[in-house]
């Protein structure tokens, strides 16, 4: 009778599709890409196309590279839904955790909140009336809620719509590639008045269009077979996101000649025209408008299973962790959406400055991770590593580390200033949470999985068995945590 009953409520029990390694690949392609849309501004900060040239040639080798691979490992070793989070709790304690969680989600809605911007960018040289702000509030705000009830509606729709949405986005560019061979005069890519050069932009730029490959790691409790379609869909990302900037680039650079001042958002549409024709254009505006759909969808997806993933370790109340028949975490998808709407009326570089500012600060909390998870844990369950002694892998991650400074020092004061304001208010959100989970103000998960609850050793065991429990344990068989904020013990349920 017990076993037809457990049969039954199996049969009963609807399971959500899991992402596949091509659906994967295409997320972490919008988290990190899209295609060549939004890399006109590196030409014009760059001075000419020498140092974006080089620039997206050179950066993925030192930062992108860097990045996928300290992801792999980490994601795979905790294959769970609130990625780097767990990550910086496990080497660090929750507190800091809480902390990294709280940068990277606002620096996703901040760069959730570009992808309407450039929509409408693209469209408005064919359709001015998006630079009158009567239509173009209207018109973000129609974007937003309509891209965000699709996400609603599933990840695994998501996933397939961005293969889709990659695929229609990224033929144009190859076309363009095409037609341009006979007309490309090399000596066109090597051009730069040094003059012209903006450093701060053209870091922004390069550090905006190669960056959030850990996004995906959020939603690594939503992957089949996390552990091997990982490091392979890394790897396939790494290669499309560097094709679909280079070869754009060295189309549209080296075919026709240009004042780099004009290379603006949507210029790729103009490049189009002059090399293919009108046709050209309208297909690159129309890629352009569905990859920023992506864009939107991946982040989206990104933001909400992470502020998921921590409500299910008791970081955040358990509305957060509350899914739709979907599958889909409802409240935070509406958390993260609202966020968008209030900071699109910011603008692009603003908004930009401000983004890579808060992930630099998370990003540096990761590598650090990485290294110590590496010293003081080597017996954790590493799925993939990272071919690499400890040694190797500080060397590693000394380029990235560079670079992350690099742009954090050209911050203007004000990014410096509001981002700071950012980081004080996350230390005095994380007790105001603590209190109102003794006080039971809110509701949080009794049954959450604590990881890294403390800083000291006392609790080291404790933190020990939530690590395995996590890196060993499918998510079918989660094991239970009663939990007071600072103090777990694990139960096997």
């Amino acid at each position: 009778m017990g076993e037809e009953g457990m049969v039954s409520e199996i049969k009963n029990t609807k399971v959500n599709p899991k992402l596949t390694i091509l659906p994967l690949i295409a997320l972490i392609f919008y988290e990190v890409s899209g295609g060549p849309f939004g890399v006109e501004d590196s030409v014009k900060s760059g001075g000419g196309p020498l140092l974006p040239l080089l620039g997206f040639l050179i950066f993925p080798l030192f930062w992108s590279i860097p990045e996928a691979l300290v992801t792999a490992e980490l994601a795979t070793s905790f294959p769970e839904n609130g990625g780097y989070v767990l990550w910086i709790s496990s080497a660090f304690g929750q507190f800091w955790g809480f902390q990294e969680g709280f940068w990277k989600w606002l620096s996703g809605v901040m760069d959730n909140a570009l992808y309407p911007v450039l929509f409408l960018d693209y469209l408005k040289s064919s359709f001015p009336i998006f630079n009158q702000m009567a239509a173009r509030i209207p018109a973000l705000l129609g974007i937003t809620v309509s891209l965000t009830y699709l996400n609603y509606r599933g990840l695994h729709i998501v996933g397939f719509s961005a293969v889709l949405l990659a695929g229609f986005s990224l033929l144009p560019f190859a076309v363009m590639g095409f037609l341009s061979i006979p007309r490309i005069k090399p000596k066109r890519w090597l051009v730069v008045d040094y003059k012209k050069v903006d450093y701060r932009g053209y870091f922004n730029s390069l550090f905006w269009n190669l960056n959030y490959w850990d996004n995906a790691s959020t939603l690594a409790g939503e992957v089949e077979n996390p552990s091997r379609t990982f490091p392979k869909a890394m790897f396939g990302a790494v290669v499309l996101v560097v094709c679909s900037y280079l070869i754009p680039l060295l189309a549209g650079t080296g075919a026709v000649e240009t004042d780099s001042g004009d290379w603006t958002d949507g210029y790729f549409a103009q490049i189009g025209a002059l090399i293919g024709g009108s046709w050209l254009k309208w297909w690159i505006q129309a890629a352009a408008a569905l990859s920023n759909m992506g864009l939107f969808e991946a982040e989206m997806s990104s933001d909400a299973f992470q502020l998921l993933g921590m409500s299910e370790i008791g970081m955040l109340p358990s509305i957060f962790a509350s899914r739709s028949k979907y599958g889909t975490p409802t409240f935070s998808i509406l958390c993260s959406a609202t966020g968008v709407i209030f900071l699109s009326w910011m603008s692009f570089q603003e908004i930009l400055e401000f983004l890579n500012f808060l992930y630099a600060i998370g990003m540096l909390f990761e590598f650090a991770a990485f290294i110590k998870l590496r010293i003081k844990k080597p017996e954790l369950h590493r799925p993939y590593r990272v071919p690499l002694e400890t040694s190797g892998a500080v060397i590693l991650c000394l380029p990235p580390v560079l670079l992350l400074v690099l742009v954090m020092s050209l911050a203007s004061l004000k990014t410096v200033l509001v981002s700071g304001a950012v980081v004080v208010f996350g230390f005095g959100l994380y007790p105001f949470l603590i209190r109102a989970k003794e006080r039971r103000w809110m509701e949080f998960r009794s049954d959450a999985i604590a990881v890294g609850n403390s800083d000291n050793d006392v609790e080291g065991q404790e933190n020990e068995a939530s690590e395995s429990l996590l890196t060993d344990l499918p998510s079918s068989s989660r094991t239970s945590c009663v939990s007071d904020g600072f103090e777990a013990v694990v139960k096997l349920e």
